[in-house]
């Protein structure tokens, strides 16, 4: 059962903290919830805590998933198959599982891509979307606020030489 304090990752939405559990009534049926804080956009999400297994919740990466993020920042780039549509419902598809690397792998496919060629306004949104995941999560790990995490991972991508 997880406790207040602890630092949890939500598929689709980020990682965050939970402050509280909290009782509430909702439709005349009282249930507990987690209520989840998260770094970006100071959000807080009310989770029912008898449904946790179900939404995919995760806890945070371990310290030593850095160096992997590391690699896949600087790894070479997928090849853009298919329409940018086909890439939307693949990368989207990849956010949706809640990997930490999985996640690092969509945003520099796309940053790199529009360096070289500017990515539709879907992709522009999902990138958006990949950053909030990642980054909140990844400043857990590395102990920084949001936007040291991003400088830490803009850096990291600019070396990319692919």
């Amino acid at each position: 059962m997880l406790q207040v304090g602890d630092r949890i990752v939500y598929p689709m939405h980020g990682a965050g903290e939970i402050t509280c559990i909290e009782e509430c009534e909702i439709m005349g049926q009282v249930r507990e919830y987690y209520v989840l804080q998260l770094p970006l956009g100071n959000i807080k999400i009310m989770l029912p805590t008898d449904n946790v297994d179900n939404i995919g919740l995760r806890q945070i990466s371990p310290p030593e998933m850095v160096s992997q993020v590391e690699t896949t920042l600087l790894g070479k780039p997928e090849p853009n198959l298919g329409s940018w549509n086909k890439r939307f419902h693949r990368n989207m598809d990849r956010l949706k599982g809640g990997d930490l690397l999985e996640a690092a792998a969509v945003i520099r496919n796309l940053i790199l891509q529009d360096r070289k060629r500017k990515i539709s306004s879907g992709e522009r949104r999902l990138l958006d979307l990949a950053k909030q995941i990642f980054f909140s999560e990844l400043s857990f790990i590395l102990e920084k606020d949001i936007p040291e995490t991003e400088a830490w991972s803009m850096e990291r991508l600019d070396k990319n030489e692919h």
